[in-house]
């Protein structure tokens, strides 16, 4: 009886070790991405004329927001085919050199995530959007993963602390900010429901323009998660979720919904990114 009695708690053991290495090694993912590898080959692309290039950016090291990926590859696509626009696709980051950027009039970070590109790579994208490029982020662009301080400062100009856990995805009112840019609030209600993961964020965006928001008392912005028991707190009654700012002569416009394939369901959702597309471009 001892010996069994030893034997299932050296297994109980063997298992409490490997869940709590299994949990570090995915919270450093989350956090850090790994592995890392830069990209540096600059690829052969042909760029229609009289066509605003787009390019659609998707690479992650940390957290994939596998589904979402892939369901914004054929909407994009489609709004491209109404506006006519050049997508290029790619998860390469040796397209992020000055010659190649300055074709396209935006940038988009498509759900990425982790340490993506090399540092002179990360120059490359600060001088294009500083001259008058201009750079979109959805979703996971705007997560703790990215380590780039001025990444961080001009695109999402707040710092994520977490996500909604218990439930993850809410459903939540999303509501027009008053006096925003009427080209991001173009074909949209003043109102609607949406069902997201939302990000909480330490402090509210700053030096921006807020285009959207929800009630963040009307969610359990919860994340709590095991040992992490400090993840409990919200943004109050104005949470924004999608805002703009100028950069220098250039534009970013960032909004964290979008984690899901359903998201890419959702024609108000829709609309606002590719309401964000065609301010970026203008």
């Amino acid at each position: 009886m001892k010996k069994i009695i030893t034997i299932v708690f050296r297994c109980l053991l063997g298992l409490v070790v490997l869940t709590s290495v299994g949990t570090a090694i995915f919270i450093y993912k989350i956090t850090y991405g790994f592995p890392v590898s830069y990209e540096t080959e600059k690829p052969v692309i042909n760029f229609p004329q009289r066509q605003p290039a787009i390019l659609v950016f998707s690479k992650t090291t940390a957290f994939r927001h596998s589904e979402s990926i892939e369901a914004s590859k054929s909407a994009i696509s489609e709004m491209a085919r109404r506006n006519k626009w050049f997508i290029y696709e790619t998860e390469a980051g040796g397209i992020f050199n000055l010659q190649q950027l300055a074709h396209f009039k935006v940038v988009v970070f498509n759900n990425v995530t982790g340490r993506v590109l090399n540092e002179q790579q990360h120059q490359a994208l600060s001088k294009y959007i500083e001259n008058g490029g201009s750079l979109v982020g959805i979703h996971g662009a705007g997560d703790n993963s990215h380590h780039w301080p001025w990444y961080e400062k001009y695109l999402i100009g707040a710092r994520f602390s977490h996500h909604s856990l218990s439930p993850h995805l809410q459903k939540a009112v999303i509501h027009l900010q008053t006096g925003a840019d009427t080209l991001l609030t173009n074909n949209l209600p003043h109102s609607w429901n949406h069902t997201d993961e939302w990000y909480v964020f330490f402090n509210k965006p700053k030096e921006v323009h807020v285009a959207a928001y929800i009630n963040g008392n009307s969610i359990k912005p919860s994340g709590n998660l095991l040992w992490i028991r400090d993840k409990n707190f919200g943004m109050g009654s104005y949470h924004p979720v999608a805002w703009y700012r100028r950069v220098h002569k250039g534009k970013t416009f960032y909004t964290s919904m979008g984690h899901s394939a359903e998201a890419w369901k959702d024609t108000r959702f829709l609309h606002l990114i590719e309401n964000g597309l065609r301010w970026s471009i203008q």
